[in-house]
């Protein structure tokens, strides 16, 4: 057996300090109004009609090019 102590079960180990902020430097929780709620859902869904609508160019872009590579290969 060994003199080193051990870690006894049902003690939990000891927790280096910690070098950030305070925990009583957190900012408060301000509560939304159900105007911003809703104004945020508004600006979040644009953003992604906005997204998608990029996407929906570069797949009909390039349907255009597949079709008029097929066009040049029925040419033939």
């Amino acid at each position: 057996m060994s003199a080193d102590k051990k870690n006894e079960p049902g003690k939990a180990p000891t927790a280096p300090a910690s070098t950030g902020p305070a925990p009583n430097t957190r900012k408060a929780w301000i509560p939304k109004s159900p105007i911003d709620v809703m104004l945020d859902q508004i600006r979040k869904q644009e953003e992604k009609v906005s997204r998608l609508q990029a996407e929906i160019d570069a797949e009909k872009l390039t349907l255009t090019k597949l079709r008029k590579a097929k066009e040049v290969l029925e040419a033939s």
